[in-house]
């Protein structure tokens, strides 16, 4: 079984599940939302709200693929271009996060581990471009396991702080500098060694060869 994750753009958008593509939840501001359901726009407000985050900020998502076949996905962006945030009771996030809004691996693909490599990955892209830590809010109600947003108990499974308690939302918070897996490091260190190993051999090798 392969696995990947690639960067969600305007091209692979609708390898989304059917119903958070046209999920706007986060997106919109509650009255807004509101009118795109009525008219039956929302999938155009996901594809702008996308566009436009993508332009302004840069990258904002990924996609999890199995087999090719997608297999989860999760979003993310700056606090300011989440409407709906302001309406949670632990808002604010705070100014130095970007705000993780969606993640969903679907049923199937449920207990492979798809849901922490997509951390892993949102965790790598924003490391690179000097964001100091993640922020979500958290549902902490088991009945709330379909709702869009993301169960605490997860997000605690894979390294999520609670930086602000309330009984059904609570918002919680991942440094960054901790962010990186315990593999990365090793391998990190592999590298570092083998290269050093290789350093020493070749001076060993060009000691012998004047002797």
């Amino acid at each position: 079984m392969s696995r990947r994750v690639d960067s969600v753009t305007l091209d692979n958008l609708d390898h989304l599940p059917r119903h958070c593509r046209g999920c706007v939840f986060w997106e919109l501001a509650p009255h807004i939302k509101e009118q795109a359901e009525e008219f039956g726009q929302t999938e155009l407000e996901k594809e702008a709200w996308v566009s436009s985050v993508l332009l302004e900020w840069g990258s904002c998502g990924r996609i999890a693929y199995s087999d090719n076949v997608p297999a989860g996905f999760v979003l993310y962006a700056p606090p300011n271009a989440v409407p709906r945030a302001a309406a949670f009771p632990t808002a604010p996030v705070s100014p130095d996060a970007v705000m993780l809004t969606s993640l969903k691996v679907l049923p199937e693909f449920e207990g492979t581990g798809l849901g922490r490599m997509l951390i892993q990955a949102v965790a790598k892209d924003l490391t690179r471009r000097g964001v100091r830590a993640i922020e979500a809010f958290g549902s902490a109600q088991e009945k709330d396991r379909d709702s869009c947003v993301i169960p605490s108990g997860f997000l605690v499974s894979v390294g999520f702080k609670t930086v602000r308690e309330h009984p059904r939302w609570p918002r919680l918070r991942l440094e960054l500098r901790t962010g990186l897996t315990w593999k990365e490091d090793v391998e990190a260190a592999l590298e570092r060694l083998l290269g050093e190993v290789s350093i020493t051999s070749t001076a060993s090798l060009s000691e012998s060869s004047l002797r």
